[in-house]
């Protein structure tokens, strides 16, 4: 069966290829755009390739009762949070076409219809669906209608609810990723369930499989690049020191960025192979492996016996370890000096 994978821009993203890392700008620009550029200079300082906004219309995406919802990890309604937290959408469109002019590529998580129209005017590569939306089937089912890549969170939802919105996403052809989360900020590590990925895996093998990690270092990443995982999301901000806000404490700084972007190179090139040695390791076998030798001086037409063979290095001889067992017993026609490797000629008449 051929891999799952997709692009976003000219990226290919999908086990054949190093993990992407995508750098969640979110609302950590506090709604300062002068300070959401100064955010995305650091993240291509440490080496980002792809940065990810999260686009809010407030009015659209809330009704009057979210006022009264208090996430656990502020002290403020939803509602204001998002309201203070937002980009105007002219300030969107220009964050987009700084982002661009970094090189970077620029994607955004709609969280209305309203919102993923105007991330589709703005040609967004892709567009990622927030652990919230995993079951706002009617949402999927709008972005879907763009034919761009969606990379869908799946935190808070079960299998059964994931399947009903790969059903819509499939059924519209569109290439996706499915990233397995914990939406706790931070998220303690005995909640991140590693495991998940390999339940998505077996149950979505057309999908790409990734971590979007809200803990507040790179250990869960790494580990997810090593189980398979082609992309890691992370929150970022420039300095976790300086800067307040309600997703400071699940992000990570520049620091960590460089480190996480190196570090999954490095997991990604050391994924590759099979159990049986490498090429390279030759000269190492020569010394390390071990051959048959005499323990005493064997005289011509002896019979071989435990006292009179056994191992020792280095792993040059005729006959290696393996092959100790089936020796014993034999009948040797030469002299064999002790501590000597025996040989094929020992064995000639």
């Amino acid at each position: 069966m051929k891999l799952p994978e997709l692009k976003i821009g000219k990226r290919k993203v999908g086990l054949k290829y190093p993990p992407l890392i995508i750098v969640e700008l979110g609302i950590n620009h506090n709604g300062k755009f002068g300070l959401a550029k100064k955010i995305i200079l650091s993240a291509k300082k440490s080496g980002a390739e792809i940065i990810k906004h999260q686009t809010h219309l407030p009015y659209y995406e809330m009704s009057e009762e979210a006022k009264n919802i208090v996430p656990v990890h502020t002290k403020e309604n939803i509602y204001n949070i998002i309201e203070k937290c937002s980009l105007k959408v002219n300030e969107e469109k220009k964050l987009k076409q700084f982002v661009e002019s970094q090189n970077l590529t620029f994607i955004s998580t709609p969280f209305s219809r309203e919102a993923a129209d105007q991330l589709n005017l703005m040609n967004v590569k892709a567009f990622k669906i927030g652990s919230g939306e995993c079951n706002n089937y009617p949402l999927i089912e709008h972005v879907c209608k763009f034919k761009k890549p969606i990379i869908l969170s799946t935190g808070m939802n079960d299998i059964p609810s994931i399947k009903i919105a790969c059903k819509i996403i499939e059924k519209h052809n569109v290439d996706y990723a499915l990233m397995h989360t914990t939406n706790l900020y931070p998220t303690p590590v005995n909640l991140v369930r590693l495991n998940s990925l390999n339940e998505l895996k077996k149950n979505f093998p057309k999908a790409v499989i990734g971590l979007s990690d809200h803990t507040s270092d790179n250990l869960t990443s790494f580990a997810a690049i090593a189980l398979g995982a082609s992309i890691i999301e992370k929150h970022y901000v420039d300095s976790k020191k300086i800067r307040t806000g309600p997703d400071i404490s699940a992000s990570i700084d520049e620091k960590q960025l460089k480190e996480l972007i190196i570090g999954s190179k490095k997991i990604y090139s050391a994924l590759p192979g099979s159990k049986k040695p490498v090429k390279q390791e030759k000269n190492t076998m020569k010394f390390a492996f071990a051959s048959v030798v005499a323990i005493k001086n064997i005289k011509k037409g002896s019979m071989l016996n435990k006292k009179n063979i056994w191992v020792k290095r280095p792993g040059t001889g005729d006959f290696l370890a393996r092959d100790y067992k089936k020796l014993l017993g034999k009948k040797v026609f030469k002299n064999i000096k002790i501590n000597t490797q025996l040989k094929k000629k020992h064995f000639i008449n």
